[in-house]
């Protein structure tokens, strides 16, 4: 293992970090984003850093940042190691703090992105930038991939790279990027590192209802926003069943174990009461799960539409997809049909082999107490893409975090931002994991 300057390290973590949030990503959805100034500044900083790179544009300021780092042994499958460049948007009235700043605010770097993902974004840029400063060669290949659109479907992104351009990934058997190897602290002190190796699969669609136009002062038994409005109710409403698979099963006993409390995998809400803050995100992995989003009808307020639009965000389990379309189809109306925005399958992986192991060894290595667990995560990530090519995808964004900060609550929410010591934890975990992948 090589000796380092943990403490440049960890300031490079944080600047870039800052930087990074300065610089405004949003991706608004249906093609309208912008990666263009985000890509330049990445693509610059691994120039500077001597690795070359290219920016590789899908659509105009649709950007992509790619670069390939040998290895001592080339020969080897490689490993991609990336993060979205994109964000939501943000509304600079609804913060506490402005969300474009990327100001430290009592120990905490302020901003859109924080957590989703610029920290991870900058964890890698400030780990490949020490490899440069100190002469360090990984023990294989690395593919820095930093992509946009991830927050919209990847269609810009890693979808659209993995489509056009797949020689960039050649070689490359496995993957790393965000929501995993985060720290959630149980009621009893003990703490748990959430390694994600699973991801529910989503179809987000656009329900269409048709009606009869009218007059809104004469009766309409065809009206399109009726129909329309008791789907959404039904499916807002619908209390979806408690659906088993490996690894939440597993977390769940695990979590069970330390807590000292019987497992009963079809009533799991005692054992996922123990998570604290993290329940909302890990309940919605023990079933599958779909949300109305949006609504829009109408013109005036005396006439009847012909048509009325819902959008939904459906999540389903690894193996359970057939099983969610069949229910979707069954809460709609009479008349009310289902197209597609987009859609992607779920994911799960063994959680075993010599990427896990090192995943796990570099955790315990800075925090001695800590236990490193599989789960199952209930959005999704660019691994999805890269699956495509048989490359198998893991979350590792590692963050020790304070036992009181509610950290899923930050993802797409506003206020959202980052402990600096968490980042400096995160930065040197990371940097010993790639020194033995």
């Amino acid at each position: 293992m090589r000796s380092t300057d943990y403490e440049q390290l960890e300031n490079d973590a944080v600047s870039i970090c800052q930087k990074l949030i300065q610089i405004p990503s949003v991706n608004f959805g249906e093609g309208n984003g912008n990666e263009k100034e985000i890509a330049i500044f990445v693509s610059n900083f691994l120039t500077e850093c001597g690795i070359e790179n290219q920016i590789i544009d899908s659509a105009p300021n649709r950007s992509n940042v790619i670069a390939r780092i040998k290895g001592v042994d080339s020969s080897r499958s490689g490993l991609v190691l990336h993060g979205h460049l994109d964000t939501v948007p943000a509304t600079v009235e609804d913060w506490k703090h402005d969300p474009w700043s990327g100001q430290i605010i009592d120990g905490e770097i302020w901003g859109r992105g924080a957590v989703d993902m610029k920290d991870m974004d900058a964890m890698i840029l400030a780990v490949v930038a020490d490899w440069q400063r100190t002469g360090f060669i990984p023990p294989r290949d690395i593919v820095l991939a930093f992509f946009a659109d991830e927050e919209a479907g990847s269609l810009f992104g890693s979808r659209w790279l993995v489509e056009n351009r797949s020689e960039l990934f050649e070689n490359c058997s496995e993957a790393i990027s965000e929501v995993g190897g985060f720290s959630a602290t149980l009621p009893n002190g003990k703490r748990f590192y959430l390694i994600e190796n699973a991801e529910k699969g989503f179809h987000w669609m656009r329900l269409i209802s048709e009606g009869t136009a009218g007059h809104g002062s004469m009766i309409n038994l065809e009206n399109a926003i009726t129909a329309l409005s008791e789907s959404v109710a039904r499916i807002g409403t619908y209390e979806w069943p408690i659906r088993q698979t490996k690894t939440v099963n597993f977390f769940l006993s695990k979590v069970a174990e330390a807590c000292n409390l019987q497992y009963d995998p079809d009533h799991p809400e005692n054992i996922v009461a123990q998570l604290g803050s993290m329940a909302r995100m890990i309940g919605a992995t023990t079933r599958n799960t779909a949300n109305p989003t949006m609504l829009e009808s109408g013109y005036k307020a005396n006439v009847i539409p012909q048509t009325a639009t819902a959008t939904i965000d459906g999540r389903f389990l690894p193996g359970h997809e057939v099983e969610f379309m069949s229910t979707m189809h069954a809460l709609l109306n009479e008349g009310v049909r289902i197209e597609t925005i987009a859609t992607d399958s779920a994911l799960e992986f063994p959680f075993e082999g010599k990427l896990v192991d090192a995943m796990c060894a570099a955790i315990v290595s800075e925090d001695p107490e800590g236990i490193p667990v599989p789960y199952c995560m209930s959005g999704g990530t660019d691994n999805k893409a890269l699956a495509i090519l048989g490359i198998t995808g893991f979350g590792f964004a590692p963050l020790k975090l304070p036992p009181d900060l509610d950290f899923m609550s930050l993802f797409h929410g506003i206020n959202e931002r980052v402990p600096v010591s968490s980042l400096k934890f995160g930065v040197r975990v990371l940097d010993k994991f790639l020194q033995n992948c």
